[in-house]
């Protein structure tokens, strides 16, 4: 499954093999996406698909394997089928033949660990119905809700759908503002994109089209300029700026030329507060001074590419954070949404700004580490504490944060 690459809400279908999970994405999507057969094993890893829901809109749904897949390539299913949970933002568990279970009971566990709220399908109650009895035993563990249903009754369609609206969380589907409260309409938001190596061939990145935009929803007039140009830009007593917006990496040439009074911040830490653990990462942020010698930190990049030398994960933030610290550190880098070595060991978490995966992915990935109490942060604040202008450039969120 190519996870962490849609920003739509991800919601994922689990059950027992059998139990008509493929069936009812047939039924929700409208067409045969996931292979319907009587013989159990059919889904192996989870499938994703497309899918407009009204109230909800673009939405992907995710077909995974039955939890109760056996021998040691179920076992590797089964695998996939959990970890497909930390991807998702809302869970419908499909249940048949009046069986609540191990399994079942296993699953409500991983998605209470991950903050997934989910509601229970009892299926193919054309051919046994949900009783009484089950009902109460699923009260006993969960507070979920749970619907009797069968995929050969097609009006109960719109039961599902509403209750899939009522479920999911509306912070997954709806489009925050990323410098709502942040800035005043009728003002000037200069944003300073540097064009290196690392900035893909003609086009901006996803912060930067988003700011773009969002300056332009917040009734602002938008400046964009190469970082070569910001002297020119304050030096021809052009509009004052309410907020200037910067790429991470450039913060100790730009901090040296917009005026203090001038509110200044990054396209990472702006980002961070719309998808990111924000309170975390500036409680997390001053341990980059409490570092000593041994030290291990994790880099989580979200997404994987091609590495140059101007990495910023894997190059420049080891290069930078060991000048700051002056200690001898190790540093291990995870791409993607790969397996996270155990996070005990590590001093510290460092998380990029996570532009191309959801937010309940992106919080997901950070949530052992902060179960664990280990100190987290992100490349924009990391880059700001070396440069000695993380105040600075968290003043335009205080009282904020959150909000």
């Amino acid at each position: 499954m190519s996870k962490g690459r849609d920003l739509k809400p991800h919601i994922g279908i689990f059950g027992r093999r059998n139990n008509g999970k493929s069936s009812l994405i047939n039924l929700m999507t409208g067409q045969e996406v996931a292979i319907v057969s009587e013989e159990a094993g059919t889904t192996t890893d989870p499938v994703k698909k497309s899918i407009e829901i009204f109230g909800i809109g673009p939405a992907i749904i995710v077909d995974t394997a039955g939890i109760d897949d056996s021998g040691e390539l179920g076992e590797k299913r089964v695998k996939k089928t959990y970890d497909a949970i930390k991807t998702i933002d809302c869970a419908i568990l499909v249940i048949a033949k009046n069986e609540f279970g191990f399994y079942e009971k296993e699953l409500i566990k991983k998605f209470c660990d991950y903050s997934i709220p989910y509601f229970i399908v009892h299926n193919k109650s054309d051919l046994q119905p949900l009783e009484q009895l089950t009902r109460e035993n699923i009260a006993t563990f969960s507070k979920a809700e749970v619907i009797d249903f069968s995929v050969a009754n097609h009006t109960q369609t719109d039961t599902l759908v509403e209750l899939l609206k009522k479920t999911i969380p509306e912070t997954s589907f709806q489009k925050p503002s990323l410098l709502g409260g942040i800035i005043e309409p009728n003002g000037v938001v200069l944003l300073v994109t540097p064009i290196d190596s690392e900035a893909p061939d003609g086009r901006m990145i996803l912060p930067q089209v988003m700011a773009i935009r969002d300056v332009l929803d917040n009734d602002n007039i938008c400046i964009v300029l190469k970082e070569t140009h910001l002297k020119q830009y304050f030096e021809q007593h052009k509009p004052e700026p309410q907020l200037v917006i910067t790429d991470s990496q450039a913060f100790e040439f730009v901090n040296s030329i917009v005026p203090a009074h001038v509110p200044l911040t990054s396209f990472s830490i702006v980002f961070a507060r719309l998808r990111g653990d924000f309170d975390h990462y500036i409680q997390g942020t001053p341990t980059l001074s409490e570092l000593n010698d041994g030290d291990k930190i994790l880099i989580l990049e979200s997404c994987s590419h091609q590495v140059s030398c101007e990495d910023i994960g894997r190059h420049k933030l080891p290069k930078w954070i060991t000048e700051f610290s002056g200690k001898k550190l190790d540093f291990d880098v995870v791409a993607g949404l790969s397996d996270i070595p155990e996070i005990t060991n590590y001093r510290m978490v460092i998380q990029c700004g996570g532009c191309v995966v959801t937010r309940k992915q992106l919080i997901n990935r950070l949530r052992p580490a902060v179960n664990a109490n280990i100190p987290v942060s992100n490349y924009g604040m990391t880059i700001a504490w070396i440069n000695g202008i993380f105040d600075r450039v968290i003043e335009p969120f205080k009282n904020k944060i959150n909000s």
